[in-house]
């Protein structure tokens, strides 16, 4: 099995041939650095049109490196949501297309499906049902894989993201963007414990995430501690929040062997050593993606549309884009997320 994946949902256009038996035999991305750095930030509209300009020859060079063609291919896996929306149609509609010229099937992908099965694409040993911690730009869940398409959510942030609190703090401090490893490279130069920050929800009896409370803090904060000092103490303290919740989840999910981590948040070394050590004391199997399989790629992309492929799930060529797609959409509603839920 041979697919081909597409991935525009934010700021990173991607194009990668994924094999049914786990061999990437091409991947290929085109970063916006630099467009949006001005502005600290990702700005739609420029996103939109730089992945119009990059994603055509992104497939051309995916296919060269491999030395295949279109018509070698067994399907079309693209992001369909949720993401910027302007982004997730210009991969979409690509998708459409290549799939509608080559009579291939279409697979919408949504991409915190490609975060969640993004592990067994690296480790084949990767059994459902899981723990999954999603930590992103965008997300913060716990959820509990049980298959493809099969997704029961436990926990999720009522209002800021951990990477979404990781770039704002970077902007706070002046440290540029992107914001998750320009706070994780300060913070290595500085003490995690100069500045008293609070745990927001540790030990809560609700499951939840809260980073807005801390952001609120490092906010208050600047200007009376140096850079390094605050970004190791918010290091710190997301940290702790994530092993507290993700300890609760743990003890909620007996039939989940393993806990796995994914998303962008979880390049970051502190918060992977410190999950690590959470499953070992929980004794549980810790697995977690290599660093370019976290931040968002079209490897993974390819990778769950191979699964859902392999499950005999594709779609119509009038598939929608989404802005908001969650993995369970019959969860609970949570006070205070809203459709971030």
């Amino acid at each position: 099995m041979l697919i081909l994946g597409l991935e525009s949902s934010c700021d990173e256009t991607a194009a990668a041939l994924v094999t049914g038996d786990r061999r990437v035999l091409a991947h290929r991305l085109a970063g916006q650095e630099a467009a949006h750095a001005p502005y600290g930030g990702v700005v739609p509209e420029i996103a939109a049109r730089a992945h119009v300009e990059a994603l055509p020859p992104l497939i051309e060079a995916v296919f060269a490196d491999a030395g295949l063609t279109l018509a070698d291919v067994d399907a079309v896996a693209a992001t369909a949501g949720p993401g910027l929306i302007g982004g997730v149609m210009v991969g979409l509609v690509t998708g459409k297309a290549l799939a509608h010229a080559a009579n291939k099937p279409l697979v919408a992908v949504n991409h915190l499906e490609g975060h969640a099965l993004s592990p067994r694409l690296s480790d084949p040993d990767l059994d459902f049902p899981y723990l999954l911690l999603l930590v992103s730009g965008g997300h913060c869940q716990l959820l509990l894989v049980e298959g493809v398409g099969a997704y029961r959510r436990l926990a999720t942030t009522i209002d800021d993201a951990a990477g979404e609190a990781f770039d704002k703090t970077a902007k706070l401090l002046g440290l540029g963007f992107p914001g998750g490893p320009a706070v994780e490279r300060a913070a290595a130069l500085g003490n995690p414990h100069a500045v008293p920050l609070p745990r927001p929800l540790k030990g809560a009896a609700e499951p939840h995430f809260s980073f807005a409370g801390l952001k609120s803090a490092v906010a208050r904060a600047v200007g009376e501690h140096s850079s390094e000092d605050l970004a190791a103490s918010f290091q710190a303290a997301v940290v702790d929040c994530l092993l507290d919740r993700t300890a609760r989840a743990l003890a909620a999910a007996p039939q989940a062997s393993t806990l796995v981590v994914a998303g962008g948040v979880a390049a970051n070394a502190a918060v992977r050593g410190a999950l690590s050590d959470l499953a070992a004391a929980h004794g549980r199997r810790f697995v977690a993606p290599p660093l370019w399989l976290c931040t968002d790629n079209a490897a993974m992309i390819a990778w769950a549309g191979a699964e859902r492929f392999a499950a005999g799930l594709v779609d119509p060529l009038d598939v929608a884009a989404r802005p908001r797609w969650p993995l369970d959409p019959g969860a609970a509603p949570v006070r205070g997320a809203g459709v971030k839920a």
